[in-house]
């Protein structure tokens, strides 16, 4: 009889027990979500004249760079200049030398968050550099640069040459397909490029002239002058464009696979309850409702 007690027993156990598969909580993992915004300032500038001219006097025993800028201007903050000359020292007996002079000279920078712009105008202005006291190396009547850079934008660069150009005493015309070339006996020659420009996608720069100077009047190596010479420039690096940047949302676990019959354990996992507890209970009854079974079985047998 006890072995009969236990046999029914053990089928009461194993009938609970094979078909419950538990499943363990879902839970949450990752970061928090979130945004952020990242941005770049822009960059501009300006300048009316640029040297870099070597200049070398009583036959080279004396070599004096000429390294000027007029009205040379940077932003990130505004900035805005019109001097309307440019001396140097040292290279005219002791004497101040007159680079240039101009009417009107004008350099300006500005940026913000979504543009860079670069401005360069100058009118009415002669150019001298030393040994050529009263013949002029360049005359314009007046000329332009600009370059706007806009986040998100193509940027944009362009140089205007307006009226007459004199090099060395004369009348030019400048060809914007290449170089034009201006040779003076006895004084020497000039190169010219007219309105370079060129740009990037987040950049830009103008130049409305630049000059390629050698000059040696009547090669008697008093002031041999070689070099640039740079008028009306203008650049600018367009801002970085606002970009966000979002973390990763969270992510859940899934849930290990269940049989078929399982009831769904979310709501549990929801509220802290654990997933075994409805096959716990649905095991005792019915290990509860077999057992008395077996028992009752047992006892009208032994009446029996």
């Amino acid at each position: 009889m006890p072995a009969r007690r236990c046999a029914a027993l053990g089928a009461a156990v194993a009938l609970v027990a094979g078909p419950v598969v538990l499943a363990a909580p879902a839970q949450a993992t990752g970061g928090t979500g979130g945004t952020g915004v990242t941005t770049g300032k822009g960059k501009a500038s300006a300048v009316v004249l640029r040297t870099g001219l070597d200049v070398s006097l009583l036959n080279k025993s004396v070599n004096v760079p000429l390294r000027a800028a007029l009205n040379e201007v940077r932003a990130p903050a505004d900035a805005d200049k019109t001097a309307l000359t440019v001396e140097l020292d040292g290279v005219d007996q002791g004497r101040p030398f007159t680079v240039l002079r101009a009417d009107v000279a004008t350099a300006r920078a500005t940026v913000d968050d979504r543009k860079a712009e670069g401005y360069a105008n100058i009118a009415h202005a002669k150019v001298h550099v030393p040994g050529l006291p009263l013949l002029s190396l360049i005359e314009v009547q007046e000329v332009t640069s600009k370059a706007v850079c806009e986040a998100g934008k193509k940027p944009v660069a362009e140089s205007n040459l307006l009226g007459t150009v004199t090099v060395l005493g004369k009348k030019v015309t400048l060809s914007a397909a290449g170089p034009t070339r201006v040779e003076v006996p006895g004084v020497g020659e000039v190169t010219l490029d007219l309105s370079k420009t060129r740009t990037t996608s987040r950049t830009a720069a103008a130049t409305a002239l630049e000059l390629k100077v050698a000059v040696n009047p009547l090669k008697l190596n008093v002031a041999d002058v070689q070099g640039t010479l740079t008028l009306a420039e203008a650049t600018c690096e367009a801002p970085a464009e606002a970009v966000k940047q979002t973390e990763p949302e969270p992510e859940k676990e899934g849930v290990e696979p269940q049989t078929a019959t399982e009831p769904t354990t979310e709501n549990l996992a929801e509220t802290g309850g654990s997933s075994m507890t409805p096959y716990l209970a649905a095991g005792a009854v019915l290990l509860l409702a077999i057992g008395g079974g077996a028992l009752v079985l047992v006892r009208a047998r032994d009446r029996g």
